[in-house]
């Protein structure tokens, strides 16, 4: 990993099309495939767009977090103050990038900023059911399942064209103390 100071910012509408860029780059296509993360094999199309990406950036009650390394893109997540806890989504790191430690690193500082900024007690997210290897990383990570599933959004391409009929989101949480 370089050894260049990471360093973290809340998202501005002048960085949605690199956001755009490394959102799908992290999950779609052939170029998802350098990482681990991908869900090339589960979805087709796209991830998200530049409209979904700036609502995101311009919530009164969230903000997209990037971390950033000599002034270079490599990592983002949704952070959105709901109540008691917050919601973390859209997490995306360079696919040259992940296993290297980085994502860990990422998800102590939403960890972080979500307490300090908000009082959050839990994080709480939706996964894909069927990323196996994705749940269990979080779950290292103090995330647990809590079997409480909601279904994929089939017919709406904005979130990709599903490859397989038995999509579904389980929803994780953990404390953050």
């Amino acid at each position: 990993m370089p050894t260049s100071e990471l360093t973290f910012r809340t998202a501005l509408d002048a960085d949605v099309p690199g956001l755009v860029e490394l959102i799908e780059s992290a999950y779609r296509g052939d170029a998802s495939r350098a990482g681990w993360t991908t869900e090339a094999d589960l979805l087709a199309g796209q991830r998200t767009d530049p409209d979904g990406v700036r609502a995101v950036v311009r919530k009164a009650d969230g903000r997209l977090l990037i971390a950033e390394r000599d002034g270079e893109l490599i990592a983002c997540c949704q952070l959105e103050h709901r109540g008691d806890h917050a919601y973390f989504g859209m997490f995306a790191v360079r696919p040259e990038l992940q296993g290297g430690g980085l994502g860990k690193v990422i998800i102590a500082e939403a960890e972080r900023t979500a307490r300090e900024t908000w009082g959050a007690r839990e994080m709480r997210m939706t996964v894909i059911r069927q990323r196996d290897e994705l749940i269990a990383w979080y779950e290292r990570r103090g995330y647990r399942r809590t079997g409480q599933l909601t279904p994929f959004p089939y017919g709406d391409e904005r979130f990709g064209i599903p490859q397989r009929p038995d999509l579904e989101f389980e929803l994780l949480v953990k404390p953050l103390g």
